[in-house]
C-alpha cells in the first residue's frame, strides 16, 4: 500500500511535487490545499484527490499520512507543527523557517517513533557536492585550508519582484537572496565544511532592484581551526556563475556547474611542508586531473524517493529537519552582519535576530496590506 500524501501550496513548486507523485511506486497524491482557488481547482474534477482551501483543513481531514509543505516561508513552521502534532510525516520546502526562533520551536516538537520531519535540500543529491564533502571529511587531500563560493546566476528582473506584493519583503518573505535563492548553497556549505563560527558580510539591500531586502551579498567566513572562506551571491548579475573553489593541503578543487567535472590540481607535497622546506619562490609541482561527474543527481525526485523510503523502510534521510537550522542561522547571521556592518559570531541568538527582524517588519511599508496581512495570518491561511 502506497503512502497517502497531501501537498500544501500548489504554486510552481507544489505543482511540480504533485506531478512527481504521479505513478510514484511508494506514494500517492490524495489531497491538495491552496488559498488560491484557481490553483486548487486543477484537481476539482479528480475524484482521487481531495481539495481544501487551507493547509490546516487538509491536516485535520485524515486524507493523508504525510504532507509536503510548499508555501511561503512564514507559514512553514505553523503548518509543519500542526502536521507533526496530527501524527503526519512532513517534508518542508526550503528554508525550514524565516528565522532561527521559529525553526528551534519546530525542532523541539516531540515526534512519535518513526515519525519523520525532512527538508527539500535537493542539491545534496548532486554527486559533485557529495564527492567534495567526502574528500573534505575524510581529508583525502589533507586538511581544509580555505573555500570560496561565487553563486551569482540567480538573475531576476524587477518584474519578478513586482509579480507578488509579498516577494522580497521583510514581512512577506523575511529576507531576499539569502532566504529565497541561496538556501541550497548555504545548506551545502554547512554540509560540506561545517557551520562557520563567525561572519562579516557586505549586503546590498536593494542595490540592483527596487526592493528593501538583500539582492547582493559578499561575505567573509571564519571556521573552526582557522579555516577561512568567502561567499558571494547576487540576483543582479548576468550571466552569473556558480563556481566553488576548495583549497586543501594537497589539492585545490574547482567545480563550476556549467561543466560536469571537478578539476583537481594535486600538489606533489603538502602545502604546509612546501612552506617550511621549499626555496623562496619554489611552488610544489602539481598534477591536474578531471573527476567526471554524472549529471546533477536525482534532485527533487530523489529527495521524494528518500522521504518515502524513510517512511516505509526506515532509511536514513538525506536532509533531516534538524539540518535546516545551521543554514538558516548562517543566512540570518549574514543578513544581520550586513545590516549592522559588524562581525557576527555563531551560534546567533534567536532572540537578537527576532528583535532586529521585527523592527524591519514594523518599519516596512507594505505594497498591499491585505495580502501581506494574510501571509502573516499563519493559523488559517494555508
Amino acid at each position: 500500500m502506497r503512502v497517502r500524501v497531501g501537498v500544501i501550496g500548489v504554486g510552481n513548486m507544489g505543482s511540480a511535487h504533485c506531478k512527481w507523485l504521479e505513478n510514484h511506486p511508494q506514494m500517492v497524491l490524495t489531497a491538495v490545499a491552496d488559498v488560491i482557488e484557481a490553483r486548487r481547482g486543477r484537481w476539482a474534477a479528480d475524484p482521487s484527490v481531495q481539495v481544501f482551501d487551507s493547509g490546516q483543513a487538509l491536516i485535520r481531514s485524515g486524507a493523508c499520512a504525510a504532507v509536503i509543505v510548499a508555501t511561503p516561508h512564514f507559514s512553514h513552521v505553523a503548518l509543519a507543527s500542526a502536521a507533526l502534532k496530527a501524527g503526519l510525516h512532513v517534508l518542508v520546502e526550503k528554508p525550514i523557517a524565516a528565522e532561527i526562533k521559529e525553526a528551534e520551536q519546530l525542532l523541539k516538537l516531540p515526534k512519535a517513533e518513526g515519525q519523520i520531519l525532512a527538508l527539500m535540500f535537493n542539491q545534496r543529491t548532486n554527486p559533485a557536492y557529495g564527492a567534495i564533502r567526502d574528500w573534505v571529511k575524510d581529508e583525502t587531500f589533507g586538511r581544509l585550508r580555505r573555500m570560496s563560493w561565487v553563486i551569482t546566476d540567480w538573475f531576476r528582473a524587477q518584474s519578478y519582484f513586482d509579480s507578488g506584493d509579498w516577494r522580497a519583503t521583510w514581512r512577506g518573505e523575511g529576507g531576499g537572496a539569502l532566504l529565497n535563492q541561496a538556501p541550497h548553497q548555504l545548506d551545502l556549505l554547512c554540509w560540506m565544511f561545517g557551520r562557520p563560527n563567525h561572519v562579516f558580510a557586505n549586503c546590498g539591500f536593494g542595490r540592483w532592484h527596487n526592493i528593501g531586502v538583500e539582492d547582493e551579498v559578499s561575505a567573509i567566513l571564519g571556521f573552526e581551526g582557522g579555516v577561512t572562506g568567502t561567499f558571494v551571491t547576487s540576483t543582479g548579475e548576468a550571466p552569473g556563475r556558480n563556481r566553488l573553489e576548495v583549497v586543501l593541503d594537497r589539492a585545490t578543487l574547482v567545480y563550476d556547474t556549467r561543466e560536469d567535472v571537478i578539476l583537481i590540481e594535486e600538489t606533489s607535497i603538502p602545502i604546509t611542508e612546501a612552506i617550511q622546506n621549499n626555496k623562496a619562490f619554489q611552488k610544489p609541482k602539481t598534477e591536474l586531473r578531471r573527476f567526471e561527474v554524472a549529471g546533477q543527481g536525482g534532485q527533487h525526485q530523489a529527495v521524494l524517493d528518500n522521504f518515502s523510503e524513510a517512511i516505509v523502510s526506515g532509511t536514513d534521510l538525506l536532509a533531516p529537519g534538524a539540518d535546516g537550522l545551521d543554514s538558516l542561522m548562517l543566512a540570518n547571521a549574514l543578513t544581520l552582519s550586513g545590516a549592522l556592518e559588524q562581525k557576527i559570531a555563531l551560534p546567533l541568538s534567536a532572540v537578537r535576530y527576532r528583535r532586529w527582524l521585527r523592527s524591519k517588519q514594523r518599519a516596512e511599508q507594505p505594497r498591499s496590506q491585505p495580502v501581506v496581512a494574510a501571509l502573516n495570518d499563519l493559523s488559517g491561511t494555508f
